[in-house]
């Protein structure tokens, strides 16, 4: 007689769902573990002897316990140091956004990482160093396997539910932190989602030579140490950490940026991410930016250098351009927002093939709030157009067009502080303090898609000049102004799935105030003279020397209707209105004579459909 047979049921292993080409909430986001752990770093900040600790609320399907790996979302940011009642170093401190409510469910861990020298993290900030890099990278490694961690009571914390594929994503300073990581090409880090994110410290503090008027205005205002300041102020450290260490390094990142006076140095230089973008590639990251295009925090030549830079290595990539200013996405299309990312991830995490990739890559919201898609951007049939400078007549103002002047013409303009309005202002009247050269009308509307350039020869009566440039639409029209957040309230405003629902918080709305005025600024930029053609090293001008100096403007994505009049006003310094950009300010420049020479000066458009577009 055979023995009797033992049927034995063996569960099978828990396991994502995907419908409709997406993942499924079927993960209790209630019963889900949340933990803390912290990271060790290879890097001794704050000089302690010890490594830097990172701390890292994680929080992930229970079903994790029994052999569910997934990937993970972070979120690093210096500011969490900034919330009231910092919770203790063994509890989270909750994840205050709806990635965890979405994404947990759907079979996704979510990661909140402090960063070095904030809130319960060890070492010290060093706005946009090395060390910012460094210590989030340790916790992407941690994921991998490739770094040591602990449990708040001492134990090793293995990240054995990590199936090591990371996304990252955030706002401001927030979503900086993506870009500095991607440019150090990590293994695991799949995708990364900078919004409103900075490409190059240098440029967020100065433009070309010359600091923004915000801190210029006040000669002893040291932007980064403020700003590491800033964020370290209510650490609550699990241990001891040396403050006059700390204070040590964070004055000497004051120290640093004081001697470069503007010029790009090697302390600009380490906190520049555009040289290591062909890392991004070698690890096989793709990047979805989002920014404002009146984003006057981290303006608008932060995406389009890190674009470019994607772009011609053919990186996989997409980016919405919106008409807002320093927001989130959640503020201006909130379903759509959380569907794309929900898409995205699952193909950049899941590799679940959902066709995401073969859409437009490029979407552009219009001043009417319309959005368009578009394959990428710039414009694929945008051409650089050379529009030549004109002098002005009696009651007309220069000319822009493709034609060489003859002769040797010059006009003159004195630095002098006006408004943005005076300075833009009724072209055809000749003003002091600014030159103005328009086109003809326009008989059709033109695109311009990309990065404007000047070139222009020029001299000066003093030793030092700041050149500024404002490309301006001529013709009545609605001009848009739409209201943006400091960086902390963008980070902190409560962005719950209630909020979604009720449209508060991250949720609300943009406010767009429009009015109709007789022109517009669509993009500008300024250059100290001293720094052309190296940003690195400035010199002394020679007064009454020629100099051909070239800079650019900030990035253009603007429609100008036919019937209206394209120009570019030359000025130096100037004040902008109370609801534009404050601009770059050189105060040793105020009273001096500019001469430009027109016969050696040159507008670039990047034009879509190029000169015949222009119909000049």
């Amino acid at each position: 007689m055979s023995a009797p047979s033992v049927a034995s049921a063996v569960a099978d292993p828990p396991r994502i769902v995907i419908e409709n080409g997406v993942t499924q909430p079927v993960f209790s986001y209630r019963d889900a573990i949340q933990e803390v752990v912290y990271v060790e770093a290879p890097m001794d900040s704050d000089g302690d002897g010890r490594r830097d600790l990172i701390e890292v609320d994680v929080v992930r399907p229970a079903e994790t316990k029994a052999g569910l790996r997934v990937p993970t979302i972070m979120e690093a940011s210096p500011y969490f140091g900034r919330d009231p009642g910092d919770p203790p170093p063994d509890k989270t401190r909750g994840f205050p956004g709806w990635w965890d409510e979405y994404f947990v469910p759907r079979g996704y861990a979510i990661v909140q990482v402090e960063m070095q020298g904030t809130s319960r993290s060890f070492g010290c900030p060093t706005t946009g160093g090395v060390e910012d890099t460094i210590s989030i990278k340790a916790v992407i490694d941690w994921l991998n396997g490739r770094a040591p961690a602990f449990y708040p009571d001492g134990s090793a914390a293995v990240a054995d539910w990590s199936t090591g594929n990371v996304g990252m994503q955030g706002v401001s300073y927030v979503g900086t932190l993506p870009n500095a990581v991607a440019t150090q090409g990590i293994n695991g880090l799949r995708t990364v989602v900078p919004i409103s994110a900075i490409s190059s410290w240098y440029k967020y503090a100065n433009d070309q030579g010359v600091a923004w008027s915000d801190w210029s205005e006040n000669v002893n205002f040291r932007y980064t140490e403020w700003l590491a300041n800033y964020v370290s102020v209510g650490r609550t450290l699990p241990g001891s950490v040396s403050a006059q260490a700390c204070r040590s390094v964070i004055t000497g990142i004051g120290d640093a940026e004081a001697a470069s006076a503007s010029d790009f140095t090697p302390f600009w230089q380490e906190r520049s991410y555009l040289p290591d973008a062909n890392k991004i590639k070698t690890a096989g990251t793709s990047v979805f930016m989002v920014h404002g295009l009146t984003d006057y925090n981290v303006k608008t030549m932060h995406f389009a250098d890190l674009w470019r830079e994607i772009e011609k290595r053919q990186m996989p990539r997409k980016i919405w351009i919106h008409r807002g200013a320093h927001v989130n996405p959640t503020s201006f299309r909130m379903a759509e927002w959380q569907a794309v990312m929900h898409r995205w991830m699952d193909y950049w995490l899941y590799d679940i093939p959902n066709g995401i990739m073969n859409e437009p890559m490029a979407d552009i919201q219009r001043p009417d709030g319309s959005w368009e898609t578009h394959s990428t951007w710039p414009d694929a049939n945008a051409t650089d157009v050379k529009l030549r400078f004109g002098p002005a007549t009696a009651n007309a103002a220069g000319t822009l067009s493709l034609k060489t002047p003859g002769g040797n013409p010059t006009q003159r303009f004195v630095d002098q502080i006006e408004s943005q309005a005076v300075k833009i202002g009724n072209a055809e009247q000749s003003k002091p303090g600014r030159l103005a050269y328009v086109t003809p009308p326009l008989a059709a509307e033109v695109r311009i898609s990309g990065t404007p350039q000047l070139a222009v020869r020029m001299s000066t009566t003093a030793e030092t000049a700041l050149l500024s440039a404002l490309l301006v639409d001529y013709g009545a029209g609605p001009t848009v102004t739409v209201a943006g957040k400091e960086p902390l309230e963008v980070v902190q405003e409560s962005c719950e799935p209630e909020d979604l629902a009720s449209r508060t918080g991250c949720a609300e709305p943009m406010e767009a105030n429009v009015a109709i005025t007789p022109e517009r600024v669509l993009a500008w930029g300024h250059i100290d003279v001293k720094n052309s053609p190296d940003l690195r090293r400035s010199r002394p001008l020679i007064p009454g020397e020629e100099y051909n100096v070239r800079w650019t403007t900030l990035p253009s994505e603007h429609i100008i209707p036919a019937g209206h009049r394209l120009g570019v006003v030359i000025t130096g310094n100037y004040n902008a209105s109370p609801t534009s950009n404050r601009p770059a300010r050189d105060a040793a420049a105020i009273g001096s004579h500019v001469t430009i020479y027109l016969n050696g000066s040159t507008l670039v458009l990047p034009v879509v459909g190029g000169k015949g577009a222009m119909g000049l």
